[in-house]
């Protein structure tokens, strides 16, 4: 195993060592103690995972990694949002909390990660194009293969208005959101497969290895970062409700918001190497397919473990929490009608990002509505614009992947079309 190698793994079990430790031996400690303690062991874990999950891209191939790859990505999030799910099946008072979670890691990940990669993705092709003289890259030229998760998104994404309209997450509707994503899996199954990816970090250390070296150093770190999240999900929940109170901040704050940013700091941080790599398209990619999870397995898994805890056939949402799930949807609509002609502008992304943190100071329930409105517009807007890309993608999910590049792909500006399309991962 390469010496660097070690030293990160290393690295991440002994920040990750003090909360096992707390757990284990039953110590009773401050609830904003606990709140860092096993924060950081899920997002050492979390980096672990993403690491080693990355690296399995080497022995799976093709789109199917890319949606494996944002599955795993995101565990250590499923933990926790799924812990309160099953706790409000016997205790009201965690109802609320179910949800949050979802919310926010939905609208951090489109808000904040997708500007976030085509941002850097551009500025990279910049310095590229000044250093060798070509034309400047406006836009962010995505794969043709991700027609199929855009599609997928679209679907998803229409579907998901039904949770604000009835109030609640029945459990045949998110079993048949869990049917999606096994669709969507077997759909990413038949994806073209691509000898040449790209790794960085951590992961191309790891595929150096030799093949059994590598597999078993694979499975090793998979089952290592999964027992640390197993063991610190709960406390961690635990925590951020309780370091609410003792801090005088909402605890459906920081479960919505300080959660999600933990578990999904490791794969913002390798989307951004990957653009830093010239590998915009290979970031978004990964990017898309989490949306994809999260608005499918995830939100789907959310009434099936509230009703394994002891809850009713349908998982209960406030007002509040309807309201979140509106301003989520109308999110995704928007995203998705962004980048429909697979490329994805500078100035749209700055867009999102700017409305991402417009929420954070339009905090009432007359505002979020508004803000809500304001995208659905702008996704009207977009859907116009790409309106001849509304068909081919909604049809991409249901066609062979190698007829997914579609008109749009055709009509892409060469000068957009160079430095940012990069490998898939």
């Amino acid at each position: 195993m390469p010496p660097a190698l070690i030293r990160r793994i290393i690295l991440c079990l002994l920040i990750a060592a003090p909360a096992v430790v707390v757990r284990v031996a039953g110590i009773e400690i401050a609830p904003v103690v606990e709140l860092v303690l096993f924060g950081a062991a899920i997002v050492a874990a979390a980096f672990l995972l993403a690491w080693a999950a990355e690296a399995a891209q080497k022995d799976i191939a093709g789109a199917l990694a890319i949606a494996l790859l944002a599955l795993i990505a995101v565990l250590p999030e499923y933990a926790v949002d799924l812990y309160y799910a099953y706790r409000s099946g016997s205790d009201p008072q965690y109802l609320h909390f179910a949800a949050a979670n979802m919310t926010g890691s939905n609208r951090l990940l489109l808000g904040f990660g997708w500007p976030l990669v085509v941002i850097i993705a551009l500025l990279v092709a910049y310095r590229v194009s000044k250093r060798t003289g070509g034309p400047v890259n406006r836009a962010l030229q995505l794969s043709g293969e991700s027609r199929m998760d855009i599609g997928f998104l679209v679907i998803l994404a229409l579907i998901a208005f039904i949770i604000p309209l009835i109030g609640s997450i029945p459990l045949w509707f998110g079993i048949g959101l869990i049917v999606i994503f096994g669709l969507y899996l077997w759909r990413a199954g038949q994806g073209a497969d691509n000898s040449d990816e790209e790794f960085v970090g951590a992961a191309a250390l790891i595929v150096s290895m030799p093949t059994r070296a590598r597999r078993i150093t694979v499975v090793a770190m998979f089952i290592v970062s999964a027992a640390i999240i197993l063991t610190s999900a709960e406390p961690f929940a635990e925590a951020l409700v309780a370091s609410g109170s003792t801090l005088g901040i909402d605890s459906y704050f920081l479960v919505q918001w300080l959660a999600p940013l933990a578990s999904e700091s490791p794969e913002f941080i390798i989307a951004a190497m990957f653009a830093l790599r010239g590998l915009g398209g290979a970031a978004i990619a990964t990017l898309i397919a989490s949306k994809v999870n999260q608005w499918s397995l995830l939100v789907g898994s959310l009434p099936v473990a509230h009703f394994l805890g002891g809850g009713d056939t349908m998982l209960p949402l406030d007002a509040r929490q309807v309201e979140e799930f509106t301003l989520t949807a109308t999110q995704t609509i928007l995203g998705v009608a962004i980048i429909l002609a697979l490329r994805f502008h500078w100035i749209p992304a700055v867009g999102l990002a700017a409305l991402f943190g417009v929420q954070f100071f339009v905090t009432d329930t007359t505002g979020r509505y508004v803000l809500s409105a304001i995208q659905v517009v702008l996704a009207i807007i977009f859907l116009i614009i790409h309106r001849r890309d509304i068909i081919p993608t909604l049809a991409a999910p249901f066609r062979r992947t190698t007829q997914l590049t579609g008109a749009s792909a055709e009509r892409t500006d060469p000068a957009e079309a160079g430095a940012t399309t990069g490998p898939r991962a």
